[in-house]
């Protein structure tokens, strides 16, 4: 058992609420620009000269993974999707 692997996903998964924030933060600030400035259209960042364009997807791309995980809940969270009596039977002290 690599510690160091299993470290690195705690840490990671421990964010993972942040990131869906940002992503979803991203997702109204680009339907912003688009009802300012519609699709097809471009602008550019000042500070470094990226150019962008707005435009209208051909499809939706899925990502199926191959695997996943559950956890028992944090502290103020309602629930995981982990079982504390699962997580004690399997040896834990939850």
């Amino acid at each position: 058992m690599n510690i160091e692997n299993i470290n690195r996903f705690i840490e990671l998964e421990k964010r993972k609420e942040e990131v869906k924030k940002y992503f979803d933060q991203l997702q109204t600030a680009l339907e912003e620009v688009v009802k300012d400035i519609g699709i097809n259209k471009y602008f550019q960042d000042p500070t470094d000269g990226t150019v962008y364009k707005t435009v209208e997807p051909e499809g939706r791309f899925v990502k199926f993974e191959k695997y996943s995980y559950e956890r028992t809940k944090r502290l103020g969270e309602a629930r995981g999707t982990l079982s504390i009596k699962e997580a004690k039977e399997a040896g834990f002290d939850v």
